[in-house]
């Protein structure tokens, strides 16, 4: 399996194209409906409901990004679906609602959040939930994770859907909630020929990886996370194919 050339020609906009002046926050459709408007690909998180469905909200916890507290999974679908995100108009939408908004016109990089981020085994339930909400979509779309239990675990229920891992150096300071030895084993990216994965997201600050280059050799396309300008698009290029970008304008491939 390979990542369709879209995701490689195409700027991902990092949770989509949010501005806070603009009253578009992060995750919220209003970004993804400015993502698709300026032509660019869009990068969303996932996180799992009470009820067992897929929204697209970064944290585990609602207290960054809204007015209420407490975990996202303590809430159902529906409950998430009525709170309203910070200085905006829009609401934690769910990942169904997302891919209707954006019904294929632009590609769509889902990274499965691993809620807690000890990186460990999962139970299934949020596999699943993507699963299901991919359903007979249509668009360009991948999944990708830090946590590759979630990667191996989607290999299985969707093996159409081009699989990816987020990755890093894993320096244990970033991570303090991942084990130590969890870390190292992560940094060195064991996971990528189980989970059938044909890309990866890296840190743009850790590009020179040779691991990376290894993978790349075998033909792994590389992106990477997070550009916020042009600067570092420009030294992040010179070994990943392709951005993860947000608060400033990436120019679109000539």
């Amino acid at each position: 399996m390979r990542l369709p050339s879209a995701f490689l020609t195409t700027p991902i906009s990092h949770r989509g194209l949010h501005d806070a002046a603009a009253r578009r926050p992060e995750n919220a459709r209003a970004a993804f409906h400015a993502a698709v408007a300026a032509g660019y690909g869009i990068e969303l998180d996932v996180q799992l409901s009470a009820d067992g469905e897929a929204v697209v909200f970064h944290d585990d916890t609602l207290d960054r990004m809204t007015a209420e507290v407490g975990p996202v999974a303590a809430r159902t679908a529906a409950e998430l679906g009525r709170i309203a995100l910070r200085n905006s108009d829009d609401h934690i939408p769910s990942l169904i609602d997302v891919l209707t908004d954006v019904a294929g016109r632009v590609p769509l990089l889902i990274e499965v959040k691993d809620a807690g981020e000890t990186m460990g085994p999962t139970d299934g339930r949020l596999e699943q939930a993507v699963a299901r909400a991919l359903v007979g979509y249509a668009g360009q779309v991948a999944v990708m994770s830090f946590n590759p239990h979630h990667i191996i675990g989607l290999k299985s229920l969707v093996p159409a859907v081009p699989r990816g891992l987020t990755t890093d150096a894993f320096a244990p300071k970033d991570w303090p909630h991942t084990p130590p030895e969890t870390c190292a084993r992560l940094a060195g990216i064991p996971d990528h020929d189980v989970a059938g994965a044909c890309f990866l997201s890296h840190n743009f600050r850790d590009l020179t990886r040779p691991r990376l280059r290894d993978l790349q050799q075998k033909g792994a396309a590389i992106l990477c996370w997070t550009i916020r300008s042009s600067e570092q698009e420009a030294e992040a290029r010179l070994i990943a194919q392709n951005i993860t970008f947000e608060g400033y304008p990436a120019p679109h491939p000539a």
